[in-house]
């Protein structure tokens, strides 16, 4: 069989290696480009602030690694087209300028997603940048390293990871949220917590300016200022654009698959698309959440992985079906740990749903362990059905495991009620008599059932 894939960072390159497993004498080519081929894109916040030196750390698997193991990379060749009549699509070499054909049994779309650029005037001046890519990361970083003022637009989970690595490296640094708190996909109770904690956390480096945003980009050939909405101006070295991603479709668009609701690739549970034998995985697709079978496009590396690997399972011949996303996800903020799964109460509401919520404040740990720190939780659930639709946890403790506890519940369905009887592990260094998780699910029950 020959297995051609556009794109190889997370799901494309997953896609490959799980079927070359298994299809040891399947022929398999990945077309990028990328200068690079499957790293951690989700590490790069952390190199930019120097938790490591060496860039390379980011990188799973080489090209000269897959080679090894019968898989060839094509670095620097974009795909311009897909002829699926033909089973074949359209390859341009981007250093020697030259295109070419190439045929196929099966096809794999992952060609991702790519940040936003808002249209802010001057915006192609040197010093505002993405991060995206590996080559992102090493311009950052570089940049990072001479500059003493920045700004970052846009206070979601990138925003705040890089809002850590320049504060970390003496940088000040101004953010500029449009919404009124930073972490806005937090219901506004949760992210109110985080911004203040933000605020609070080296004042003498950090500013947060709400409800506005940059309207100019003032410099010469390269930024030294930003001009907001209302008028401010704010000198700066460089500036940050975390103002989110979009799905790249516009291959698949084009030869007629199927688009879903929210822009991204429709696909079914097999990773399946609208055309026989093309299939597509990763920040490109369209997925659905699994409490409610609902579509959701959510790009983390994690869902990227998992579709990569039932791609691979199903294009090779056998079944496995992918049971949709929860949003999980986390982040922090030098000692805070933030992290979510399922809905928000406000997404919930807005999208129908009659919720009742609990917010506790509990220590993750026994009180007299000399680590114990508050977490502060925030339980949803549907007021007819008592079904759990989602959580937020944050604080200094263990908010990450509540959280990733809850996911493994919204999986299957639980109610408050069954949540609060859940068996969870106790010893004094590790959580309280009563975990947090289940004191929260006992007071939600509890508010439901009056």
């Amino acid at each position: 069989m020959k297995i051609v894939i556009i794109g190889g960072v997370a799901a494309g390159a997953k896609t490959a290696a799980k079927s070359k497993r298994l299809l040891p004498n399947s022929k398999i080519d990945i077309y990028t480009q990328d200068t690079h081929v499957s790293y951690s894109a989700c590490g790069l916040p952390y190199y930019v602030q120097g938790n490591f030196e060496d860039y390379k750390n980011l990188i799973i698997r080489t090209p000269e690694k897959f080679q090894k193991d019968g898989i060839d990379i094509h670095l620097l060749h974009r795909v311009e087209k897909i002829y699926p009549d033909e089973n074949r699509i359209k390859v341009r070499d981007i250093q020697k300028d030259v295109e070419f054909f190439v045929d196929y049994d099966k096809l794999v779309i992952s060609t991702g997603a790519v940040p936003k650029i808002p249209d802010i005037k001057n915006n192609e001046l040197k010093n505002i940048f993405t991060l995206r890519t590996l080559e992102d990361g090493i311009q950052l970083r570089e940049k990072l390293r001479k500059s003493k003022k920045a700004v970052i637009l846009g206070g979601g989970y990138i925003g705040l990871e890089l809002l850590e690595a320049f504060v970390s490296n003496k940088v000040h640094t101004t953010m500029i949220e449009r919404s009124s708190h930073i972490m806005s996909v937090l219901d506004d109770e949760i992210a109110d917590l985080v911004q203040n904690f933000v605020k609070d956390m080296y004042p003498e480096y950090t500013r947060i300016i709400n409800e506005d945003n940059i309207a100019e980009f003032i410099g010469n050939d390269e930024v030294t200022a930003v001009k907001t909405v209302k008028g401010e101006i704010i000198e700066t070295d460089l500036v940050l654009l975390a103002t989110g991603v979009r799905p790249v479709v516009d291959i698949a668009k084009d030869c007629g698959i199927v688009l879903g609701e929210t822009g991204a690739i429709k696909v079914n549970s097999r990773m399946e698309t609208s055309i026989k034998n093309i299939y597509a995985c990763g920040d490109c697709i369209e997925n659905i959440y699994a409490m409610t079978g609902t579509p959701s496009w959510i790009p983390l590396g994690s869902n990227a992985n998992k579709e990569g690997r039932c791609c691979a399972v199903n294009l090779c011949g056998q079944v496995e079906d992918f049971e949709g996303v929860l949003g999980s996800a986390v982040t922090k903020y030098f000692g805070l740990t933030v992290s979510m799964t399922g809905f928000t109460e406000k997404f919930a509401r807005k999208h129908g749903y009659d919720t009742v919520s609990v917010i506790i404040t509990k220590r993750d740990k026994a009180g007299y362990m000399p680590d114990a720190e508050n977490v502060t939780l925030k339980l949803v659930a549907d007021k007819r059905t008592h079904q759990m639709l989602g959580g937020q946890a944050i604080g200094c403790g263990d908010a990450d495991k509540r959280i990733n506890t809850l996911s493994t519940a919204l999986l299957k369905h639980v109610t408050a009620e069954e949540l609060s009887g859940a068996d969870i592990t106790y010893a004094p260094p590790f959580s309280t008599s009563i975990d947090p998780l289940i004191s929260a699910a006992r007071l939600l029950a509890e508010k439901l059932r009056k």
